[in-house]
C-alpha cells in the first residue's frame, strides 16, 4: 500500500523564497469520512486525484493520480463548492531532502508551512534555520481541516 510518511513545519522566515519560482496550486475536497478523504487537485496545468487515508502517526495511505486538467477543473467546480484552497508551492532541497513549502491565500493568508517527506518515521533530518516549530501532529494545520477553520479564524 502506498504511504506517504511526512513531517509539517512551521516557517519563520520567508527571505529565503525570493528568488524562487513557485506553483500555484488549487485544490478542494470532494468527499470525507472517517476513514479517508478525497482531494482533486490542478497544479498549473495538470489535474490530480488523490485518495489519503487515516493517519498513524506521522504516516498514512495514500494513492495519487494524474487525470486530465479539464476534468480536475470541472471536478473542483461542480463537487468541491467552498472547499477549495490556494497556495503557491515552493521546492527546496536541503541537506539531501526537498522541502515543500506553502504559502497559503484566501482564507489561510498569512499560514506558511513546510513539509519533507520521509522513507521511515524513524528517518533523522537536519532542519534549515527558516523552519519553526513542527506541527505534524497539530490537525488543525492539515489541509483538509484549514477548509472547515481557516487560518483566518484562529
Amino acid at each position: 500500500m502506498p504511504t506517504e510518511i511526512e513531517r509539517k513545519y512551521l516557517v519563520k522566515n520567508l527571505d529565503f523564497l525570493k528568488e524562487l519560482k513557485p506553483k500555484r496550486i488549487i485544490q478542494g475536497y470532494i468527499a470525507k469520512s472517517l476513514k479517508a478523504s478525497l482531494r482533486i487537485r490542478i497544479i498549473e496545468d495538470k489535474g490530480f486525484i488523490t485518495i489519503k487515508g487515516n493517519r498513524k502517526g506521522i504516516s498514512r495511505p495514500e494513492y495519487e493520480y494524474e487525470i486530465p486538467y479539464y476534468h480536475a477543473k470541472e471536478l473542483l467546480e461542480n463537487f468541491a463548492g467552498d472547499s477549495v484552497i490556494e497556495k503557491d508551492r515552493y521546492k527546496i532541497t536541503f541537506a539531501g531532502r526537498v522541502f515543500e513549502v506553502d504559502v497559503f491565500y484566501r482564507e489561510n493568508e498569512g499560514l506558511v508551512i513546510a513539509e519533507v517527506e520521509l522513507d521511515s518515521e524513524k528517518d533523522k533530518i537536519e532542519l534549515p534555520e527558516w523552519i519553526g516549530r513542527e506541527v505534524s501532529r497539530d490537525t488543525r494545520y492539515y489541509n483538509s481541516h484549514l477548509i472547515k477553520n481557516p487560518y483566518c479564524n484562529w
